[in-house]
């Protein structure tokens, strides 16, 4: 059986599943959502500039995310009624562990209520993603359901570009942004649509037919939105990836050690030759400071220096009012930025040294699940580790990690989820526990069947 026809058969499908379920209860609705269906409705009202800390008190956010989290509750019953079990991989756990204590850091919270708000948020984003995907493992393919709704923003923003939609502050920065609020949205959905289209150039037929066609559509949002850090990425984390996955063949090192390796490499390279980041941001924009960015992160860094170890609350520094730390204590412009604008920076600000270490565990087990994968499909392990790649580097200059309303963040956990079922042996996983009995019983009568017929084609008794 052939690599393709042995996926379409997808082996990992309960009997007992009802496919409008598992298609209605899959992650893939919470990445259309917060990638076309809440952009366009901003858009639609009137609102393009709101920042993100006016998202949680929008209706449909509070209508759509408790209904998903209720059809993953409801999926996650019917599984264990029929006598279902659940297990769950390391990098599944350390997520779970990183929730838990980004809600115990409210707390301590600066604000208290708000950081309640959104963490309660938080939760339904990762149990609406998360459950579903443990539970009907491989039934769905979530590589490709990423791939149809990014393919459809695509196209959505390709008449918005034609339309000259600017915000006032692309003006200034010579870009244009979509039905998005900013051009940094919408080349960061052009460089996950590339990547997703790549993947998509290595199957036959109608996949590849449009995968070329995304490709160039999300080259040419790229460009008009303007963002030289998305399309550098784009083109360089799959190459990166395809060198990891190699290395992972021909040496069966880890992609987490590999990523790991290469971040101490950076360090020691850097203070052998002196060549900074600094330098780099100088080479790409002709602004050392990464466009304003290292202003935002020499203010974070004496902020981090008052709390280092708890941090100041999840999500209960920036947009927490005008008595806020970022308000109170920011220079300048500084004042009105929603987030730091760098996700590492960010979760020590408000998780301190003990959530970015949690951080770290989850992101290496993850990456190390990953290689799992690629032992068992080289071609969906590509398309996995290039998706974290580019989450994990580009968190370095946009904050995203544990936003609930940030695609990218949507995008991370689906990617971990996606690992999560293809990272565990194919046949018996998230089937019921009389499902296994059944196919226990079937693969021994088919066993000793083929042992009589061996035994009589050797002339053995």
């Amino acid at each position: 059986m052939t690599e393709g026809s042995e996926h379409s058969r997808r082996p990992g499908r309960t009997e007992t599943s009802s496919p409008l379920i598992d298609i209605f209860s899959t992650p893939v609705l919470a990445c259309a959502y917060g990638l076309i269906v809440a952009p366009l409705l901003l858009f639609l009202t009137l609102q393009p500039s709101a920042g993100a800390g006016v998202f949680e008190t929008r209706n449909e956010h509070k209508f759509f995310w408790p209904v998903l989290t209720a059809g993953a509750v409801v999926l996650a019953l019917r599984h264990f009624y029929r006598g279902g079990r659940v297990s769950f991989p390391a990098h599944i756990i350390c997520l779970l562990v990183c929730i838990a204590f980004a809600g115990m850091t409210g707390l301590w919270a600066f604000s208290p209520g708000l950081s309640f708000i959104r963490f309660s948020l938080q939760v339904m984003v990762v149990a609406s993603i998360i459950v579903p995907a443990i539970l009907i493992g491989r039934s769905v393919d979530l590589t490709r359901g990423l791939f149809l709704c990014f393919a459809l923003s695509v196209v959505l923003n390709i008449f918005f570009l034609a339309a000259g939609y600017q915000t006032i502050a692309d003006k200034i920065a010579i870009g244009y942004s979509g039905y998005f609020t900013g051009k940094n949205y919408l080349g960061q959905c052009g460089a996950i649509a590339l990547l997703l289209a790549f993947h998509e150039l290595l199957y036959p037929g109608m996949r590849r037919a449009v995968g070329i066609v995304v490709t160039f559509a999300s080259i040419v949002i790229i460009f008009f939105a303007n963002s030289k850090t998305s399309l550098g990425l784009a083109v360089l984390i799959p190459i990166f990836a395809g060198f990891m996955l190699i290395a992972r063949r021909t040496t069966r090192i880890s992609p987490a050690v590999f990523a790991w390796l290469m971040v101490l490499g950076y360090f020691l390279f850097s203070g052998i030759t002196g060549f900074s980041m600094s330098r780099l941001s100088y080479m790409i924009y002709g602004d050392s400071t990464f466009t304003g960015r290292q202003i935002i992160w020499d203010f974070v860094n004496l902020e981090i220096a008052r709390k280092p170890l708890l941090g100041w609350g999840y999500q209960s520094f920036w947009l927490v009012g005008p008595t806020g730390p970022s308000v109170v204590d920011a220079p300048g412009w500084v004042k009105m930025m929603p987030n730091g604008h760098n996700g590492y920076y960010d979760t020590i600000l408000e998780q301190g040294y003990v959530g970015f270490t949690l951080l770290l565990v989850f992101l290496t087990a993850t990456l190390h699940s990953i290689g799992r994968v690629v032992d068992r499909d080289r071609r969906r392990g590509w398309i996995l580790l290039s998706l974290a790649l580019f989450v994990m580097v580009y968190n370095g200059l946009e904050s995203t990690w544990f936003r609930a309303f940030e695609f990218m963040w949507v995008v991370f956990l689906i990617v971990a989820a996606e690992t999560a079922g293809y990272s565990q042996p194919a046949r018996l996983a998230g089937r019921p526990a009389h499902a296994r009995r059944s196919l226990g019983r079937s693969q021994q009568r088919t066993t000793g069947a083929r042992g009589v017929r061996l035994a009589a084609l050797s002339g053995r008794p």
